[in-house]
């Protein structure tokens, strides 16, 4: 077994490692990233859009050079009964030379770029790499252990994801309550982009966002999504495990019956499925998070639980996670304290950022959600869609009645 020694080692190419990746080698720090995938993007899935201000934080030009599909000019709520649907549309038309707010992108391009924009800052990304376990020595996390390999650091962040094995089998948090873990399918349905532009209401290059309640999922905690790309269409939904637990129902089932709603199925008519993915989404939001320093190592993005699921809010924050925790170890390095005493200041950054300041407002609404789906997914969704046909239908009966 041959031992490799480096300056920061990350385990996982998401979002949150590469960011963590760009940022320390360019700071002249050795860096290595390691990933159990083909390469980075082959297994990472998202409903489908980074959010323009955070990205450019991490990636400066990636207006100019990135492998975009679509600038989000359009978020369409829809609400859906069982046959029927109320659809509330907000639209944000650019002019030519504006950014838009967000854009809609696929993965394995995405990913495979962003990693090349890593490489480029000098990072040594391993691709196919299982780490099996993590290495200490008195205490301190030291580096990582492949089943060929052992990778010695001063720091080490983990950034592999919601599952975060890694943290599970060295007892760095405890186990995930079921409701707090959301299994998420997709499909990417290829369609010519003029269909797109004509069925989305769109003009070129332009792309829309769908938020879906209701329909297949009436009642439970789940919620679904369209995102338009340049010549396909993804289209998925979320919804906790317990409630899938409960529902007799699998994934592919819920998704074929959104797919198949009047509202929906028009909008992929005569589309060909070219892939179907699904990933798990942390879901438990700010009373979930677990500790996320130890003396030699950090934590990011979805292995810390970092999500704001009441905005759909995961890829930006796992984005600044992974930059705050790269400054993180820049700064010990530098200081040559590895502790806790100054890895500490990685979770200062997050409570000084935007991101645990929303997700401790929003600590208790997914459990109010969660105890009340019957009423907030089931019975308002429906009762919108009976008030919206009263409206507007006429049938010879006083409206008074």
């Amino acid at each position: 077994m041959s031992n490799v020694d480096t300056d920061i080692i990350i385990v996982g190419g998401g979002p949150a490692g590469m960011a963590a990746a760009i940022t320390s080698a360019k700071s002249g720090l050795k860096t290595v990233l390691l990933e159990r995938g083909d390469f980075c993007g082959s297994k990472n899935m998202f409903g489908g859009a980074i959010y323009t201000i955070p990205t450019l934080e991490i990636y400066p030009n990636f207006l100019d050079e990135a492998p975009l599909e679509r600038g989000i000019s359009r978020h369409t709520y829809a609400l859906l009964g069982k046959k029927d649907g109320t659809l509330v549309s907000y639209d944000n038309p650019t002019e030519p030379d504006d950014k838009y707010l967000a854009y809609s992108v696929l993965r394995p391009k995405w990913d495979r770029w962003c990693a090349s924009e890593a490489e480029k800052a000098g990072a040594y990304i391993v691709p196919q790499t299982l780490v099996e376990e993590l290495l200490f020595e008195n205490g301190k996390c030291c580096g990582i252990k492949t089943a060929n390999e052992e990778y010695r650091s001063k720091i080490v962040i983990l950034a592999d994801g919601v599952n975060s094995l890694l943290a599970k089998k060295h007892n760095l948090r405890k186990d995930i309550k079921a409701t707090n873990v959301a299994l998420s399918v997709k499909q990417t349905i290829s369609l010519p982009k003029e269909k797109i532009e004509d069925r989305f209401n769109l003009n070129e290059d332009n792309g829309t966002v769908y938020t879906i309640m209701g329909g297949p999922m009436l009642g439970i905690t789940a919620m679904g999504f369209v995102y338009t790309n340049k010549e396909s269409v993804s289209i998925g939904l979320g919804v906790t495990l317990e409630d899938l637990k409960n529902s007799n129902k699998t994934p592919y089932e819920f998704l074929e019956e959104l797919k198949e709603h009047p509202s929906i199925k028009p909008l992929i008519k005569d589309g060909e499925v070219k892939e179907y993915s699904a990933h798990l989404i942390p879901e438990g939001g700010y009373k979930a998070v677990p500790k996320l320093y130890f003396d030699g190592l950090m934590i990011a993005g979805d292995a810390g639980s970092l999500v704001n699921n009441v905005h759909w809010e995961g890829t930006n924050l796992s984005m600044l996670s992974g930059k705050y925790a790269a400054l993180t170890a820049i700064e010990a390095i530098k200081n040559n304290d590895l502790t806790s005493k100054t890895l500490k200041n990685y979770e200062k950054r997050l409570k000084e950022s935007f991101i645990l300041k929303d997700m401790y407002s929003y600590r208790n609404i997914m459990g109010t959600i969660e105890s009340n789906a019957k009423a907030f997914l089931g019975f308002y969704p429906e009762k919108i869609n009976e008030s919206m046909r009263e409206f507007t239908e006429t049938d010879n009966i006083p409206k008074k009645e």
